[in-house]
């Protein structure tokens, strides 16, 4: 009977039956808990054979360099403008709402178990040319692969039209069978996303006292930051750049945003989000396969978004006043360390010492929200993986693609 409900709904069903479980039986989770432990393992085994398959293939499918110039230049731009009016939406909120003032710092969390960042913004984004190719792919970064691939890909082009034909087909077959694998762990999402929601209840549920006050208004401003920006910014994005149907194209994209929001991860989703926008919204496999992973790395607008608003709320519980030319210096950096953050949980908090650094605010403030932080990552990631797709719905548009929204 499951097994004719679609995919979201199961997943739906799996993520109402989990916060009751994680609830109630708490003391089970250790029965249930390493089906979660084997579905992300399986997702994190794909994602780098996925993102370095398709995107070679996409950049090779696209052709010489002024196709990939064209669409990459507009697919970038895309990426950073809804990021920048995602940081603006949160500044313009938490200024207006002022969540940090008269913030009890008592109730502020220890962060040793937090790794710093340790780097600036410009190391991150010079680690982007990787010096052993190798060695990044072990260590699941993303962004040097994805730097590499799209040389690889674009040089593919230019050898013989002999060769050129082998290589394309050899990764276009590649990546085809990373989508048939992905189509296989798909079928446990639900399994998976029921052991990770119900742990991460079950942990969590004796903290739920402590969201109150500033720390409750806080919480809100970030929420309301996000819906308007996903329920507003990328819809109308979606209707008059892409000339499409925001709500048939969000609701395509059940399956994929719900798996961000369960795993807070953009990076687990991604086999998801690249199958449901190319089967379900109809955007060919060489705009899916480019657009996509790139996203999936540089396009964090709920990340850059909260950084944003968790970094002012800091600001004012401490009582500092930032100027004008600090709060720009917020923004700039909430781009950039978003650019370099990691499709992974709580990989916004670990960027987010950049930011605090460059302001000159103590790292510790980080303690005063950690107690909503998980509920916040999931949203967060979920309006990664949503603003993802729209571009990638609005690049494949201004290519001359007919979609199915």
């Amino acid at each position: 009977m499951l097994s004719k409900i679609k995919l979201h709904w199961q997943i739906l069903i799996a993520l109402i039956l989990a916060v009751a479980f994680g609830y109630y039986l708490p003391d089970l989770i250790p029965y249930v808990s390493w089906m979660g432990d084997v579905f992300l393992r399986g997702l994190s085994m794909i994602v780098i054979p996925l993102v370095f398959s398709s995107i070679i293939s996409g950049v090779a499918s696209i052709g010489g360099g002024s196709n990939l110039g064209r669409i990459g230049i507009k697919t970038i731009s895309l990426y950073l403008s809804t990021s920048l009016i995602a940081i603006l939406t949160g500044l313009f909120l938490v200024n207006l709402l002022q969540p940090g003032v008269g913030a009890n710092l008592g109730t502020a969390e220890t962060i040793q178990s937090l790794p710093t960042a340790g780097t600036s913004v410009s190391e991150i984004l010079m680690r982007t040319i990787p010096d052993n190719i190798v060695d990044a792919m072990a260590r699941g970064q993303i962004l040097p692969v994805i730097f590499f691939a799209i040389l690889f890909g674009f040089f593919i082009t230019q050898v013989q039209t002999e060769k050129q034909e082998i290589l394309t087909k050899f990764f276009n077959s590649i990546f085809e069978v990373m989508m048939k694998i992905t189509m296989f762990i798909i079928r446990f999402t639900p399994l998976g996303i029921f052991a990770i929601v119900s742990k991460e209840v079950a942990r969590n549920s004796g903290s739920l006292s402590n969201i109150a006050g500033s720390l409750g208004i806080y919480m809100l401003t970030v929420l309301l930051a996000l819906i308007i920006h996903a329920g507003i910014t990328l819809p109308l994005a979606v209707k008059l750049l892409g000339k499409s149907k925001p709500y048939l194209h969000f609701r395509n994209m059940a399956t994929p945003l719900l798996t961000a929001f369960s795993t807070s991860s953009s990076s687990a989703a991604l086999p998801l989000t690249m199958e449901a926008v190319e089967h379900n919204d109809g955007v060919s496999g060489k705009i899916t396969s480019f657009t996509l992973p790139l996203g999936a790395t540089i396009n964090m607008d709920g990340t850059a978004l909260y950084e944003c608003v968790a970094v002012i709320f800091i600001a004012q519980a401490y009582g500092v006043d930032l100027t004008v030319g600090q709060q720009a210096i917020v923004v700039l950096t909430a781009l950039l360390a978003a650019i370099g953050s990691a499709g992974i949980p709580m990989a916004g908090l670990v960027m987010m010492t950049i930011v605090l650094t460059a302001v000159n605010l103590p790292l510790e403030g980080i303690g005063l929200i950690l107690a909503v932080d998980r509920i916040l990552d999931m949203s967060r990631t979920t309006v990664n993986v949503w603003g993802d797709t729209c571009v990638a719905v609005i690049i494949a548009k201004s290519e001359g693609e007919t979609l199915n929204v």
